[in-house]
């Protein structure tokens, strides 16, 4: 884990200006830790995700982009999101179908890219699920319509390609 934290630091400070590739690289720490931590337990801890959020609108009132008010709205439309999705699949099939930590993590990494970067990341995180599956059916261990994904890996994914690069269809971060 700590040669792929070197890597993402050093992406992060290949990518942007000083300072805000140092911000960039302790956000990948943070990203890969929660991810490792869900990939191997489907745990997202709130003593992760919680601080992360704060951080996240912390970072909008010092360097930005965007108000801290686009990266509020970013955490709480991150939340509802993900905890309506939840409940209204709970509701449809009578049993969950996300972790109440998603919608946690959705919820800080929105107060990192601002509401605009949302679907970015929901966008690359889903893509990235889809190759984990698609690998799997190409391995010849498909997965059943019962097996679980960690989603938080793959928002975590989607987070530091928005937060890194910028929503899909614009330039910058």
């Amino acid at each position: 884990m700590s040669f792929a934290a070197l890597i993402l630091g050093a992406w992060a400070s290949l990518a942007l200006a000083w300072p805000v590739s140092a911000v960039g690289a302790l956000l990948a720490v943070a990203l890969l830790l929660i991810a490792v931590i869900d990939a191997e337990h489907f745990w997202l801890p709130n003593i992760l995700t919680l601080p992360l959020g704060a951080a996240g609108l912390a970072v909008s009132v010092f360097i930005g982009p965007g108000s801290f008010i686009d990266h509020l709205l970013g955490a709480v439309i991150g939340f509802a999101a993900l905890a309506g999705l939840a409940a209204l699949y709970k509701r449809l099939r009578g049993r969950d179908g996300l972790g109440g930590g998603d919608a946690r993590l959705l919820a800080a990494i929105g107060a990192w890219v601002g509401w605009a970067g949302l679907p970015s990341v929901v966008v690359w995180a889903s893509l990235a699920g889809l190759s984990w599956v698609l690998a799997r059916v190409i391995a010849r261990r498909a997965p059943s319509l019962d097996t679980a994904l960690p989603y938080g890996t793959y928002l975590a994914i989607g987070a530091w390609l928005t937060w890194l690069h910028g929503p899909l269809g614009r330039a910058g971060w």
